[in-house]
């Protein structure tokens, strides 16, 4: 992974030129001062960590398991919002971790909180490092040090279960890897956002993960069945049975707790057999409005596709539904639609007569392949934009059909009202019988601190006008105190209580999620 950037770095591109002339013409970006801070330029505050706190954990996981040198460090800091790489690209790396820590086993990471809970160490669980919420920032007051917990070691395939259909993996597991063990007994979790390469299972479980592909394989969390987690007061074992009316689901306390209750090592996952055929294809509408009734209309009546996106006018035109092609857009919207699996002429043949029925003019296979082909991409071009410039950034929420028009147009007004005259683009990429969600993309000239005083104004008129502050980025520090007003006062207690309960001395992620 790019230390300061997305991904490889051998895959970064440099924009057209009439794109960076668009940038500098419509918007007033302008070119960096400089290229930026190298690895070796980072500061670094110097390691915090107790002489006998870091030979514990050394005694706990092995020596050569325990690393503080200036690129591990470097590597396990913040996650990769633009925030985080801003202050990267500038040599700000003062969030750093004391050290990190690599267990290779449950009973190691237990033993590493245990021994972090006595010494009011600070712990924060790292997994592909890919959060965009500020969810890897811990805040260290009151600790004598941080430490990363890098459960790479973590990463078997422990069990596949072919008769119930259920795989247990380990956490630090990243997604490619997950499907090539998989797809050697025919399997797959179907789970593929567009952090997939880098990202790990754990994460997807702690953040509440939802995947390109939701529509016909579920969110990661719909996909957890059981889950075994380490917390400063012991183990905890989830999931006798795919439901049950035994009390509240605990299950759901970790799912989404981004490791502020505990350290996911191992989950029980629902796996499908790997699609025999795909197929993709490129539909466009009139408007928004018209696409959005369409996509509605599939996810109440059915036939439901695997994957079912539809951009708005502006990210069509720019062409941001297919980074491979930017500034190669069209007019009207466009919407993807993607079916794997079995009976797929068929599912195909019912699903466009729905999309005809409600405008939709349809555009064959290109516009579709074209998306599968760069559905990993748009991070890339992001760093590209930010080697130009520009900030770009992303935020998201998801509310009822019924509310979404409302939602879409607050988020636009806010960031308008915040920012000037922005470039906003929007599409829909998860659906459900209820409701849907909105995935908001900003360019502007505006700088650090200009844009997070813009996102903390659009987190509260999210809220205000009926929406979640977040669908599936998760909270992070990013979205906490728009959280606190989404969960009500009482919410946040009750949240208080469960930290409290398994984490009393709270240095599981301190700063993260709890408001």
């Amino acid at each position: 992974m790019n230390w300061r950037g997305w991904g490889d770095p051998a895959k970064a591109r440099e924009l057209p030129e009439t794109i960076v002339t668009l940038l500098h013409d419509l918007l007033g970006v302008r070119a960096p001062a400089s290229p930026g801070a190298s690895l070796e330029e980072v500061r670094l505050p110097p390691p915090a960590l107790p002489e006998p706190a870091l030979a514990g954990l050394a005694e706990v996981v092995g020596p050569q398991h325990v690393r503080t040198d200036h690129e591990t460090r470097v590597r396990h800091t913040r996650g990769k919002s633009t925030p985080d790489l801003l202050r990267m690209r500038a040599g700000d790396a003062s969030d750093a971790p004391d050290a990190v820590v690599a267990p290779g086993s449950h009973d190691e990471v237990l033993g590493v909180l245990d021994l972090c809970s006595r010494e009011r160490v600070a712990v924060v669980p790292f997994g592909g490092g890919t959060s965009v919420v500020g969810g890897l920032t811990p805040d260290r007051s009151g600790f004598a040090g941080v430490v990363a917990l890098d459960l790479a070691r973590l990463d078997r395939l422990v069990d596949v279960d072919t008769e119930s259909m259920v795989a247990t993996l380990e956490p630090g597991l990243r997604a490619p890897e997950a499907e090539r063990l998989l797809a050697g007994h025919g399997l797959t979790l179907g789970h593929f956002p567009q952090s997939f390469e880098y990202a790990t299972l754990g994460g997807f479980a702690a953040a509440r993960s939802s995947g390109q592909a939701s529509a016909g394989y579920g969110r990661f969390d719909d996909l957890v069945v059981g889950l075994t987690v380490a917390t400063p007061r012991g183990t905890v074992e989830l999931g006798r049975a795919p439901k049950s009316a035994a009390g509240p689901d605990l299950r759901q306390v970790f799912l989404g707790s981004e490791g502020a209750f505990g350290v996911i090592t191992s989950l029980r996952l629902r796996v499908r057999r790997r699609p025999a055929e795909r197929r993709y294809e490129g539909w466009r509408f009139p408007s928004f409005a018209d696409g959005a009734r369409a996509l509605r209309a599939l996810a109440q009546e059915g036939p439901l596709p695997t994957v079912l996106r539809l951009s708005d006018e502006t990210e069509t035109m720019i062409g941001l539904a297919r980074p491979d092609a930017i500034g190669r857009g069209g007019d009207g919207c466009l919407a993807i639609t993607g079916f794997e699996g079995a009976s797929v002429a068929g599912r195909r043949d019912a699903a466009a007569a729905v999309l005809e029925a409600h405008g939709g003019v349809p555009l064959g296979r290109e516009p579709g392949e074209a998306w599968e082909h760069g559905r990993f991409s748009a991070p890339y071009l992001r760093d590209s934009l930010l080697a130009v410039g520009a900030t770009v950034e992303t935020l998201e929420t998801a509310g009822f059909w019924a509310n979404l028009p409302r939602l879409y147009d607050t988020v636009r007004l806010a960031l308008l009202g915040a920012l000037g005259a922005p470039l906003v683009m929007c599409h829909i990429s998860h659906v459900y019988e209820t409701g849907a969600s909105l995935y908001f993309t900003v360019v502007t000239p505006a700088g650090l601190e200009e844009w997070e005083q813009a996102k903390r104004q659009v987190s509260r008129a999210i809220v205000a006008a009926g929406g979640t502050v977040t669908h599936h980025h998760g909270v992070g520090r990013d979205h906490r105190e728009a959280y606190a007003e989404e969960i009500g006062p009482l919410g946040v207690d009750i949240l208080r209580g469960i930290k409290a309960s398994v984490d009393p001395r709270g240095v599981l992620n301190p700063g993260v999620l709890i408001p």
